[in-house]
């Protein structure tokens, strides 16, 4: 469990304008399922999703997103993991591979969603906070995973139902390697 509550560089949660968030989610919650559903709630709803907006800012950590108040799955990822992590919640990164298109034509890309262990129910969620947008519509829920993705195995798409304990480090890397969101290099395999 220890591996999913420390530091990383893109889960920053010492920083500063963490731990004031942080604290602002404490005071509004009555207790640590109500501060997860909070924390989720915050990330989903506040900050949107950079292609949501058509923006090409690159937040590239945790506190970077919180900063520049936009960012896409995997470092909204890494914010929300940053938030349970300096409240001692574990949380973790999961991954969906996804079609760019309706179909395969485009090739597929990355998606980023959290796992989060519920120390009540003794057990480990994933959840969303992509941001609902359209058709995408993602809630918190205990009980199944409410993911904003549905996989198409036809296509190619794949649900990794994984639990790691960082972003990837290729995903990193693309994130570090651009300066415009709309320029990523998506193109390595996962």
């Amino acid at each position: 469990m220890k591996e999913y509550l420390i530091e990383t560089a893109s889960i920053d949660y010492m920083n500063p304008i963490i731990q004031e968030k942080v604290q602002e989610l404490k005071n509004q919650s009555n207790d640590d399922l109500d501060y997860i559903e909070q924390s989720y709630l915050f990330v989903r709803d506040e900050i949107p999703h950079s292609w949501d907006i058509g923006t090409n800012i690159v937040s590239r950590t945790a506190s970077e997103v919180l900063i520049n108040k936009t960012g896409i799955c995997w470092t909204k990822s890494c914010l929300l993991a940053a938030l349970l992590r300096a409240n001692e919640i574990p949380s973790g990164i999961s991954y969906q591979l996804l079609t760019i298109a309706e179909d395969d034509s485009e090739g597929h890309i990355i998606h980023a969603l959290n796992t989060i262990y519920v120390k009540d129910s003794e057990k480990w969620i994933r959840i969303d906070a992509r941001g609902n947008s359209g058709n995408l519509n993602t809630n918190f829920s205990l009980d199944k995973d409410q993911l904003a993705f549905q996989v198409r195995e036809e296509f190619g798409e794949i649900d990794y139902n994984d639990n790691n304990a960082d972003l990837d480090e290729r995903l990193v890397n693309a994130l570090a390697k651009t300066e415009n969101l709309f320029e990523i290099d998506i193109d390595f395999d996962f």
